[in-house]
């Protein structure tokens, strides 16, 4: 089990429900293939540095998960299948990047 983060960007013109179902269904589909989600946070609307899709801002959303190799083709391609998804980025963390995303989820609890 390696140990990934993933960022993505929903498009700017879905309803609040609509990235919350797309938010879930995407959790599921890892839970379902093994995955232990370890974190998830909602960043919200942001402007983007550069258009894509004609598109100046996207909805933030972070995954923080443990899940065999092998399952992270298939989310990215049905990321790709996924209109609604603008951009991903799917990370493998080593034990220095698990040590920071620890003690950042340790500062956001703090603030909040």
């Amino acid at each position: 089990m390696n140990h990934y983060e993933t960022v993505f960007i929903l498009n700017p013109v879905l309803s609040e429900e609509q990235i919350k179902e797309t938010v879930k269904k995407y959790e599921d589909f890892l839970v379902s293939n093994g995955a232990k989600m370890i974190s998830k946070e909602d960043w919200g609307l942001k402007k983007l540095a550069y258009p894509i899709q004609n598109k100046k801002s996207g909805f933030y959303h972070l995954f923080e998960y443990t899940v065999p190799g092998e399952i992270i083709n298939t989310l990215e391609l049905e990321f790709r299948r996924d209109e609604r998804f603008m951009r991903y980025l799917t990370v493998k963390l080593d034990k220095h990047a698990v040590a920071w995303a620890e003690r950042r989820r340790e500062k956001l609890k703090v603030k909040a």
